[in-house]
């Protein structure tokens, strides 16, 4: 059974090795920020950090990246804290967010590797497809992203995500049949 570690917990996966990396991320470990895109590892919606490189989750199998270190976009960071994505939201960047964590990932990477990244080295390194056109402002964000990481830029507080489930449904007096 394939080994590795995921946002640092161990995992053995009863899956077969030949099982694509993004299916046990998704399925079995329900970790759905990866997200199946194009299948073929052109779009980089699947990306995730694997042993600190950037790899389309889509196009390795538990086989091989047995024994790596793989972190999603979950694991990056649960609250948004991490510098790419307050860079993203503090941008305005985000559109329909399909595309986002491969890029959030790819970013931090790049980030991790090159703490100050020129236009071209990003334009290099973030091959992700956005259908929403989001490139303009990527570039700016991640570059704000590395002065945040850094410390030599701080970005503004991100809001809380999701909702508080007491809020989302209360108990209501039941209507009236009509």
């Amino acid at each position: 059974m394939p080994r590795l570690t995921v946002n640092n917990e161990a995992i053995e996966y009863r899956l077969d090795p030949a099982t694509p990396l993004l299916w046990a991320l998704r399925d079995a470990s329900n970790l759905t920020g990866a997200k199946y895109g194009c299948g073929t590892g052109s779009c980089g919606a699947c990306t995730v950090d694997v042993d600190g490189r950037a790899v389309r989750s889509c196009q390795v199998t538990l086989a091989q990246v047995e024994g790596s270190f793989v972190t999603t976009v979950e694991g990056l960071s649960r609250d948004r804290a991490h510098p790419v994505q307050a860079a993203l939201l503090a941008g305005n960047v985000v559109q329909c967010g399909y595309c986002i964590p491969g890029i959030v990932m790819a970013a931090a990477v790049l980030i991790k590797a090159d703490r100050d990244p020129s236009e071209a080295k990003i334009r290099q390194a973030i091959t992700n497809v956005c259908r929403c056109g989001i490139y303009p402002r990527l570039v700016e964000a991640i570059q704000r992203a590395a002065r945040a990481a850094r410390g030599d830029e701080t970005l503004p507080a991100v809001p809380r995500p999701g909702i508080d489930p007491a809020e989302a449904a209360r108990s209501v007096p039941a209507l009236s049949p009509r």
